[in-house]
């Protein structure tokens, strides 16, 4: 057949024909564990609180519970949040010890202003969240009160959703929760007239509480 006369999807099909009778070996064996991009080079914060603020994230760095207690304080007075729900006991039980005022049943659902949780890791490449419906706080409490607020500790940084996913499975074995999920901002849609809009299907604000614990 002349190559003249054939389509240019028959002479892209026929170049694969040839490349696939060619057998060698892979140059890049060690390709997932080299790394992608230059912010490898920087601390995993950095890069994380770079990433999420772009996404409009609100970063907040704590370097102990005391801090933790002080910045809340300042969000719930600047936001006049009255109702925050934390329904995990970690949570409970760091906030509970400065009395810092949380409801924790899910009674008060409807009426919340926030809901505070833990997550599984933060995801610096990206800065996303990593969640599961493993802990007390289940599927709800991130996604049905407009303000999502994030407790993590700076240990629970890592690079990529795979590493992320590497600590899920060493935390729960062969009992992995039935939902993991990463949130990466705000919930938003642009599916009205292409207008960004936050909070159509979720939070329309998300604060993460990083408490540095590596030192």
């Amino acid at each position: 057949m002349n190559i003249r006369n054939t389509t240019a999807k028959e002479r892209m099909l026929k170049k694969i024909r040839q490349a696939l009778l060619q057998k060698r070996e892979n140059p890049h064996s060690d390709f997932e564990d080299s790394p992608l991009y230059k912010d490898e080079e920087e601390p995993l914060d950095v890069t994380f609180a770079r990433e999420f603020t772009q996404v409009a994230g609100n970063f907040v760095y704590c370097d102990g519970e005391i801090s933790l207690i002080e910045n809340l304080i300042l969000l719930a007075e600047k936001l006049e949040i009255k109702k925050i729900l934390a329904w995990e006991l970690e949570i409970q039980k760091l906030l509970g010890q400065y009395g810092f005022p949380i409801y924790t049943t899910d009674q008060q659902l409807d009426g919340a202003d926030a809901g505070m949780t833990t997550c599984e890791a933060l995801i610096a490449r990206n800065g996303s969240i990593m969640l599961s419906n493993g802990n007390g706080a289940g599927r709800r409490l991130s996604i049905y009160p407009p303000i999502h607020i994030v407790v993590a500790k700076a240990s629970q940084l890592v690079m990529d959703i795979r590493h992320g996913l590497q600590r899920v499975k060493e935390k729960y074995g062969d009992h992995l929760p039935s939902m993991i999920s990463t949130i990466t901002g705000p919930s938003r849609t642009a599916d009205i007239e292409k207008m960004l809009v936050l909070g159509a299907h979720g939070p329309k604000e998300l604060y993460v509480f990083l408490i540095e614990d590596r030192f």
